[in-house]
């Protein structure tokens, strides 16, 4: 899929001709100066999409699309969800970004204790906005129908709890014997990864995943930083999986 994707959250209601406004329209129109006859596909970002031709651009933020043909997505397999501790600083949306565009399907805020980054009140929710927009864009960047879905911030019996619902759990950290790279992975169902804060995962929050399922493990001989640990984790999950075959 090499069209732009621009979102529309009321997609099962299209016709067959559409006018794609607001901000999305004039991206679309002043942005990408798009033009008659180009192709475009339109997302609710839920794994719904339409593929559509240009018929006409209009003012600085209309642009009309015709010849639509709706399509369905399904969710990928197995599912990987990422549970992320928050970072400092923009690394958290460096972090997002990285992880939609390689193809992870959900990601989890975590507030573990040795992050320095605190979510608390509007702080907090102005945060994990800037981490859905982030998801968002990228989703579109990257071409995805189906964005990451990303969570509210968890606390660790929260992430434990998820750990073992899992059908395959681990934890990035330095201490683990294991490398993902050799691990048996199930063909389908939730594969969970936890990625540490820069100080590390705490004994105690280790011991707590480690009951729930979850072994830790290594990716390789050095050591990442949490933007870019689960980015690099996932991919090589995507292709041992087969999702990226």
């Amino acid at each position: 899929m090499t069209a732009p994707v621009f979102v529309v959250d009321q997609l099962d209601r299209i016709g067959p001709e559409f006018v794609l406004d607001g901000p999305e329209g004039r991206h679309a129109v002043s942005v990408k100066r798009l033009r008659p006859g180009e192709d475009v596909v339109l997302t609710d970002g839920r794994g719904r999409w339409a593929e559509g031709v240009v018929k006409a651009a209009e003012g600085k933020d209309r642009l009309v699309v015709t010849d639509l043909n709706v399509h369905e997505e399904p969710p990928a397999g197995p599912r990987i969800t990422v549970v992320q501790a928050l970072p400092k600083g923009d690394r958290g949306e460096v972090a997002v970004e990285t992880m939609t565009e390689v193809g992870v399907d959900a990601i989890v805020p975590w507030q573990a204790s040795r992050c320095i980054t605190q979510w608390k009140g509007d702080r907090g929710l102005k945060s994990l906005g800037k981490w859905r927009a982030t998801a968002r864009e990228a989703g579109k960047q990257s071409r995805r129908v189906r964005f990451p879905e990303v969570a509210d911030a968890a606390t660790t019996k929260q992430v434990t709890a998820l750990l073992a619902r899992a059908d395959f759990a681990a934890v990035l950290h330095e201490s683990g014997e294991a490398r993902l790279a050799t691990a048996e992975l199930p063909a389908e169902g939730d594969i969970v990864l936890v990625v540490g804060p820069e100080g590390g995962v705490s004994p105690e929050e280790l011991a707590l995943f480690a009951q729930a399922g979850a072994e830790a493990y290594v990716l390789g001989p050095t050591v990442l930083r949490t933007s870019t640990a689960g980015t690099a984790a996932a991919a090589l999950l995507l292709g041992r999986t087969g999702r990226w075959s």
